[in-house]
C-alpha cells in the first residue's frame, strides 16, 4: 500500500528510532507574548456554539475573497504563496547569474528559465510531442506496442500504464523494500467513471470533449480525435470498474498480497514480465506485491483483448496530457479549462512565475529546500519545535494511561510505539544528490523532461532495488507546507515550510502554538494509533499488537466518528464520506485532545491568564480553527468530497469541536446551542 497520512490534503513509508527525552515539562512562552490570533479574522456576531467556524473565521473570509487563480484558498495557501515567493526570489537570481555547467545552481535557474520562456514554448507548440506521438501511430500489432513500451519508459516519456509500478517499504518486513503494482489505468477520479448521478455525469462529459478538443490542438481531425476519445474512453471506464474505491484502498491488509515471483508469472500470465522489469533495471525479482488483484487481472485480459489501435489512442492520450504544461499557451489553456475552471471552479491560471516555482520544486526540490532553510528557518525555530514534540509525546503516553478501555498489555504496546516514534523537522539531515541529472537549456523542456524522468528511474533503482529501507528519507521536500506520518517507518515529519505563522508562531505564546502547530504535530502522531495506523507495530510492520479484545473496542468507538461525519451536509444534496475521512477526523480528534492535555502540563508550570477577553483555553481553541479559514467553489467540494480522505475545512472545525468536551467548557457551550453534541454520542477514543 502506498499511501501517506497527512494533515493536509495526502506517504506510506520506512524506519525504527527509539525516541528519549527527559520526562519534564517545558513551556514554549516567548519573551515577547501575543495572543497570536488576529481578532479582526473573527465574525462575533456569531455565536460560538451556533456556527464556529463563522466564529471564528469569518472576519478573515470576509476579508480574503476567493481568488481567480484557487478554487480553495486559505490558511495554507497564504503560507505557500509567501514561500512561493521566496523561493521566487532565489531561483530567479540563479537564473540570472553564470553559474558552473552541471551545479545545481545551473540546473535549477536554467530549468526556471526553461519554463518561463513562453516565447520559446509558444513558437515550438506541439512540435516536439508529435514525433512521439507519430512513433505510436506506427506501430502495426501488439508486439510492436509491447516493445516501444518499454523502449519509450527507457527513454523518459511519460506514457502512462495500465499499473503502476514502485518500489517501497515491505508492510510485513518495513526496514525490507518490495516491488509492487497497484491499479491504475484511468486519467480522472475513478468515481467520475463508475458513479451514475448528474454531477459526475457533467465531469465525465467535460472530459470528453476535452480529449477530442487535445487531439485536434495536434492535428487531428474532428472525427479522429472523437474516434480516439471514444477508444480512450472505453479502455478507462473498464479499468476504472476493475478499480477499487478510495474507501477500499485505506485498508492496508487487503491491499496487501505478496508472493514469489515464479507464483507470481504463473497467475497473471500473458505479458513478458522478465523482459518488463529487466530493461528497467529491475533484476533478480525473488518477491511482488499485487496491491489489488483483479485490477491486474483485468489489465491483462485487456491487452489480450482490445483492439491494437484502442491501445495506441490511450498510449497517445497519456503523451499528451502529461505534456500539457509543455507545450505552449493554447494547450495549458485547454488543459486549465478542463482541469481547473470544470472540474473545480477556479478561473484563471496562476501566474506563470508562480507554476515555474511550483514545477522547479517538483523536479530539484531538496536542492530549493537547501537553498529555502539557510535563508528563512532559524536554528532557534527548529529547536522550539523539537521541544514542542517532545511535550505532545509526553501528553499522548498520559492520554494512553488514562484510557479504561485499553488492557494493560495494549497500552504497553501502545507506549513502545509511542516511544519510538521517529521524529523529522525542518529538513533532512542528508540532501538528495542531483549530480547525475542533466538540464540542457538548448533542449526543449519537453526532451529536458524526458531526462529528467530517466534520471529518476535510475535514481529510484540505484536507492531502494535489493537495498534496505533508508529511514533518512524524507517524502516531503522541507518548503512544502505539510505535514505526515508514515506507518512503514513509524516517523513523523514537520517540514520547514509549516512552522510559520498560523501554523506557529515565535513571538505568541502557548494557548496559541498548541492550538495552532501542536495540534498539527499531535494529529500526525494521532496517525499512529488511527484505524489505519494502529494496524502497524512499533518497528514500522502490519501486524497485530493489540489485546484481545482491545481492537474491537477500538473498532467501535472510530464508528462514532465514521457515523458522524457521514451525516454531515456539505452541499444540500452531498453528504461528507465518513468512511474515506476516518482516518484524518481520528488525526484531528486525537491532535486537539494531546495539544490540549499538553497546554494544561505547560501552564501547570507558567499559567496563563486571560487576554482579550479570552481564556487560553479558548485562545487555544481559536488558533486551531484559525488554521482552517477558507473560502472554497462548489465545484471543488464536490471534488474533494469524492476523493480526498481530509474533511473540508469548515468540518475540521464545526464536525471536530463538538466531539471534544475540553471545547464545551471553554465557551459555555448547551444543549440549546446547534452544534451541541450530547455527551454520550461524543467520541471516546482518547
Amino acid at each position: 500500500m502506498k499511501t501517506f497520512l497527512t494533515f493536509h490534503s495526502s506517504p506510506f513509508t520506512f524506519k525504527s528510532f527509539i525516541l528519549t527525552f527527559n520526562l519534564s515539562f517545558f513551556t514554549l512562552m516567548a519573551s515577547a507574548q501575543s495572543i497570536g490570533f488576529k481578532l479582526e479574522n473573527m465574525d462575533t456576531s456569531v455565536k460560538p456554539g451556533t456556527d464556529f467556524y463563522e466564529y471564528a473565521c469569518g472576519g478573515w473570509m470576509k476579508a480574503n475573497p476567493l481568488k481567480p487563480e484557487y478554487a480553495r484558498f486559505g490558511s495554507f495557501n497564504t503560507v505557500d504563496e509567501e514561500n512561493s515567493r521566496r523561493i521566487r526570489e532565489i531561483i530567479e537570481g540563479l537564473s540570472q547569474q553564470q553559474n558552473a555547467p552541471g551545479s545545481l545552481a545551473q540546473k535549477i535557474g536554467d530549468l526556471y528559465a526553461l519554463r518561463m520562456d513562453s516565447a520559446r514554448m509558444n513558437r515550438d507548440g506541439v512540435k516536439p510531442i508529435l514525433k512521439d506521438l507519430k512513433r505510436v501511430a506506427a506501430v502495426k500489432n501488439k508486439k510492436q506496442w509491447a516493445k516501444l513500451v518499454i523502449k519509450m519508459n527507457n527513454e523518459g516519456v511519460s506514457f502512462g500504464e495500465l499499473w503502476d509500478t514502485y518500489i517501497g517499504a515491505d508492510m510485513m518486513s518495513s526496514k525490507d523494500n518490495l516491488l509492487s503494482l497497484s491499479q491504475a489505468g484511468y486519467s480522472i477520479q475513478r468515481d467520475y467513471y463508475v458513479k451514475d448521478d448528474e454531477a459526475n455525469r457533467r465531469i465525465l462529459d467535460y472530459y470528453r470533449q476535452h480529449i477530442v478538443n487535445m487531439f485536434q490542438l495536434v492535428g487531428d481531425s474532428p472525427e479522429t480525435a472523437q474516434r480516439k476519445m471514444e477508444n480512450i474512453l472505453s479502455l478507462e471506464t473498464r479499468m476504472a470498474k476493475a478499480g477499487r474505491s478510495n474507501v477500499e484502498l485505506r485498508d492496508p491488509a487487503k491491499n496487501y498480497n505478496k508472493m514469489t515471483y515464479a507464483d507470481f508469472k504463473q497467475t497473471y500470465t500473458g505479458f513478458d514480465w522478465d523482459t518488463y522489469f529487466n530493461q528497467q533495471g529491475i533484476t533478480d525479482v525473488d518477491f511482488i506485491d499485487v496491491g489489488q488483484p483483479e485490477s491486474l487481472k483485468e489489465a491483462l485480459q485487456l491487452l489480450a483483448e482490445v483492439d491494437i489501435q484502442v491501445l495506441k489512442n490511450w498510449m497517445q492520450w497519456n503523451i499528451l496530457c502529461g505534456s500539457g504544461s509543455m507545450l505552449g499557451d493554447q494547450v495549458y489553456e485547454e488543459e486549465f479549462d478542463f482541469h481547473s475552471r470544470k472540474m473545480t471552479g477556479a478561473q484563471q491560471p496562476k501566474p506563470r512565475w508562480k507554476r515555474s516555482v511550483s514545477a522547479v520544486n517538483g523536479v530539484l526540490g531538496e536542492a530549493v529546500g537547501q537553498l529555502y532553510v539557510e535563508k528563512y528557518f532559524p536554528a532557534a525555530n527548529k529547536a522550539r519545535m523539537q521541544q514542542l514534540v517532545k511535550n505532545l509525546q509526553i501528553a499522548l503516553g498520559q492520554r494512553i494511561d488514562a484510557q479504561e478501555w485499553m488492557s494493560p498489555e495494549t497500552k504497553r504496546a501502545a507506549h513502545e510505539k509511542l516511544d519510538a516514534f521517529y521524529v523529522k523537522v525542518g529538513y533532512p539531515d542528508k540532501w538528495r544528490d542531483y549530480s547525475a541529472m542533466t538540464i540542457n537549456p538548448r533542449l526543449t523542456l519537453y526532451e529536458n523532461m524526458k531526462q529528467v524522468r530517466i534520471w529518476a528511474h535510475r535514481d529510484q533503482i540505484a536507492r531502494k532495488w535489493k537495498k534496505p529501507v533508508d529511514p533518512t528519507e524524507w517524502h516531503m521536500t522541507p518548503q512544502t507546507v505539510n505535514a505526515y506520518y508514515n506507518p512503514t517507518t513509524n516517523e513523523i515529519c514537520f517540514p520547514a515550510g509549516i512552522l510559520q505563522y498560523p501554523f506557529f508562531d515565535m513571538e505568541a505564546d502557548d494557548a496559541f502554538n498548541y492550538g495552532a502547530i501542536g495540534v498539527v504535530i499531535g494529529h500526525e502522531m494521532s496517525h499512529g494509533f488511527d484505524d489505519q495506523g494502529r494496524q502497524f507495530d512499533k518497528d514500522g510492520n502490519l501486524r497485530d499488537w493489540w489485546a484481545e479484545g482491545d481492537g474491537d473496542k477500538y473498532k467501535e468507538r472510530a464508528q462514532v466518528i465514521k457515523d458522524f461525519f457521514s451525516a454531515i451536509k456539505v452541499l444540500p444534496d452531498l453528504n461528507a464520506n465518513g468512511d474515506l475521512c476516518c482516518g484524518e477526523n481520528l488525526g484531528d480528534h486525537g491532535g486537539l485532545k494531546f495539544a490540549y492535555a499538553a497546554l494544561q502540563n505547560a501552564m501547570k508550570l507558567q499559567p496563563l491568564g486571560v487576554k482579550d477577553g479570552f481564556t487560553p483555553e479558548q485562545r487555544f481553541f481559536l488558533a486551531y480553527a484559525g488554521v482552517w479559514a477558507q473560502n472554497i467553489t462548489e465545484a471543488e467540494i464536490r471534488r474533494l468530497t469524492t476523493m480526498d480522505p481530509h474533511s473540508l475545512g469548515r468540518w475540521r472545525v464545526n464536525g471536530a469541536l463538538p466531539l471534544i468536551d475540553a471545547w464545551y467548557d471553554a465557551f459555555s457551550i448547551t444543549e440549546s446551542d446547534p452544534l451541541f453534541v450530547p455527551k454520550e454520542k461524543r467520541v471516546k477514543i482518547w
